[in-house]
């Protein structure tokens, strides 16, 4: 509601782009939380993250920004540590992406990054490579990396004569694997989801279950998920970033004290 009154004053806005997803706790990890199946009705707690979604439309044109946060302003350790994890493949994608880039190609970098920087965290263990092969990614990343924006949210395009889907875990949920063309506007949304259904069936495949530190995981149980969301379109030599808000835990932090940036 305040988001659309902000919108809809300042922006000019009449329309959302879409029902906005408003997330806390483990509802953060809901990729679409707030539908019928999954009523907007949890109180939101100190300790949780909010995954807030939301998008508007402006001349018919959507946008789709998700941010992530604390409720009370203040990251704890492991809320950063997933935080900057997902923010660093974000920066890596769009540093990585100009014309000619395949956006597979895009999805499975933000997949090598997560699991790096899990590794680093103590969740999984072992070869990042060998993770790669048994599609490890897709266990805490299930959705694809992003999609073509423009006056849809999910804009059409994505699959024309002659691009094919990849029947793989986590690329299967890409909407688009086309090549990048230069003034192409898409998301990019790389995303950490500890969901406890992926997560059981990982630990029950031993293939995958010989990355997982299940000790370490448990710390994580009921974590909820993070997601970062930018707006960018494709330029000649890489991309222009159409979002502009704070990003960086120091960024989020400072603004929600009410500090100047």
């Amino acid at each position: 509601s305040l988001f659309e009154h902000f919108c809809y004053s300042h922006g000019g806005m009449r329309h959302t782009s879409y029902t906005c997803i408003c997330g806390s706790g483990m509802n953060s990890s809901v990729l679409h939380y707030g539908h019928a199946g999954a009523p907007n009705d949890q109180t939101i707690q100190a300790g949780d993250l909010c995954l807030f979604d939301m998008g508007g439309e402006y001349y018919c044109y959507a946008s789709d920004i998700t941010c992530t946060f604390p409720a009370n302003g203040k990251f704890t350790p492991d809320q950063k540590a997933i935080y900057e994890a997902v923010l660093k493949s974000s920066r890596a994608v769009m540093s990585a992406i100009k014309p000619g880039a395949p956006w597979p190609d895009m999805h499975r970098l933000a997949d090598r990054i997560h699991l790096e920087e899990l590794t680093k965290i103590g969740i999984l263990k072992g070869s990042v490579d060998d993770m790669l092969k048994v599609h490890l990614g897709a266990i805490f990343m299930p959705h694809g990396l992003g999609h073509l924006l423009g006056v849809d949210v999910h804009d059409v395009g994505g699959y024309p004569e002659g691009v094919e889907r990849i029947d793989l875990p986590g690329l299967k949920s890409l909407r688009t694997a086309r090549v990048l063309q230069e003034r192409m506007v898409l998301t990019v949304e790389p995303g950490i989801y500890f969901i406890d259904h992926l997560l059981d069936k990982a630990l029950a495949e031993p293939t995958q279950s010989c990355f997982i530190n299940s000790e370490v995981l448990q710390r994580f149980r009921g974590f909820g998920g993070v997601r970062i969301e930018d707006d960018i379109a494709v330029t000649t030599n890489g991309i222009e970033l159409l979002t502009c808000v704070p990003r960086t835990v120091e960024e989020i932090e400072a603004f929600m004290a009410g500090q100047k940036l």
